[in-house]
């Protein structure tokens, strides 16, 4: 389990504004709180978690609804798409799957781009296999993959860090795993293991804070659905023919095998890896990423 959760709070905070927000109902009544950014082609942008919602995706959203429509939303139980009970009947990829086509639906959109930033990139890659007609073009940034080998992979968290982090980031994981839920915890954690996600170090502190926050219940939720149902895109990928866009950093706590896999199973995509980059392209590497990202949406 330890494992599962450093791996689940892949995000980056950033501070904007939206030009329109809301709510689309989805089909167990429970509501997909949105925004909208910039006008023109829709991108929408799937954030990482999973148990996080969307607020460190805006800064993102902003840059690229430059040129487009980007969309953000909170995935169901995080942020304001709240949910009445978290269990396995209420939190799945099926029903997160089923929550953007909604949202898509209530924004009368016939097909859209897709961003998926790593679970958010698991969640995107299993998108077109159950909805296959609605995407245009998919990126896959420091995707968590297509399957799950991502649980057999290294932990390159680990790797990116010096010995006093690892003894630092085990001191707080053996305390949380007892029992210890306080803030101070939290941060503990955080701050011990956000160097392995930045090549630039003055994002640490941001990155700390916010892998202090997420909801675990959710995070375990979907997990344990992956597994059981022994996720795996490869196949349905294999017919889709749509361009595919798969970016990430040369030196990603997502290891660029898993980035190489979605490459040979995807026929018409592009693996494109960041110089001095970890998992955030946009902070590492931001003016490559953003053009590499707009030449392959305008392309």
């Amino acid at each position: 389990m330890k494992k599962i959760f450093l791996f689940a709070f892949l995000i980056f905070v950033g501070k904007t504004f939206a030009q329109t927000e809301g709510y689309a109902k989805n089909n167990d009544a429970s509501l997909t709180y949105y925004k909208t950014f910039g006008k023109g082609e829709p991108l929408l942008i799937i954030n990482g978690g999973p148990g996080m919602n969307s607020n460190g995706f805006a800064d993102m959203a902003k840059v690229l609804a430059e040129t487009q429509e980007t969309i953000i939303y909170d995935q169901r139980g995080t942020g304001k798409s709240k949910l009445t009970k978290l269990d396995s009947k209420t939190v799945s990829m099926k029903l997160m799957t089923d929550d953007i086509e909604s949202l898509r639906k209530h924004l009368k959109i016939e097909k859209w781009n897709i961003l998926g930033h790593s679970f958010g990139g698991m969640l995107a890659s299993y998108y077109p296999t159950v909805y296959p007609n609605r995407i245009n073009k998919l990126i896959l940034s420091s995707s968590g993959g297509v399957d799950l080998t991502l649980l057999k992979t290294p932990n390159l968290i680990e790797a990116g860090l010096n010995q006093a982090q690892k003894d630092s980031l085990n001191y707080w994981n053996d305390k949380i795993e007892k029992g210890d839920t306080t803030y101070t915890a939290k941060i503990g954690r955080g701050r011990a293991m956000a160097p392995a996600y930045v090549y630039d170090q003055k994002y640490v502190p941001v990155i700390a804070e916010r892998l202090t926050q997420g909801n675990m219940t959710i995070n375990g939720l979907l997990w344990s659905d992956m597994q059981k149902m022994n996720f795996d895109c490869k196949p349905k990928l294999k017919s889709f023919k749509n361009p595919v866009l798969i970016i990430q950093g040369k030196e990603d706590v997502i290891s660029n095998e898993i980035g190489e896999i979605a490459h040979k199973a995807i026929p018409n995509s592009k693996l494109i890896l960041l110089e001095h980059s970890r998992h955030y392209g946009w902070l590492d590497a931001r003016e490559k990423y953003f053009s590499d990202i707009n030449s392959f949406l305008k392309s």
